[in-house]
């Protein structure tokens, strides 16, 4: 099964990224691009523009800015982030 695109703003070291991939990884997500800001400065920069926010993880499942870490686990909770992943 195929998923839709997940894209996730990282940086090395942020506990949140780690439960977000966690959680995704359970729904069955094998593939997440990471875009590390804390490797590219510039990439904060366009992250901050697109989300409005300047904290990670910023998580994007197609073009659906779900946004961090406890907004994937109420989406999960509310029963919507499968069918969000399913695409």
């Amino acid at each position: 099964m195929s998923h839709a695109k997940v894209l996730m703003y990282t940086t090395a070291v942020c506990p949140y990224c780690i439960r977000a991939k966690q959680l995704l990884s359970a729904r069955g997500v094998t593939e997440i691009e990471e875009i590390r800001i804390d490797l590219d400065p510039a990439q904060q920069a366009v992250m901050m523009e697109k989300t409005g926010r300047r904290t990670v993880p910023q998580i994007y499942i197609g073009d659906t800015h779900v946004g961090g870490c406890d907004d994937l686990y109420a989406l999960d909770g509310q029963g919507k982030l499968l069918p969000l992943l399913a695409g």
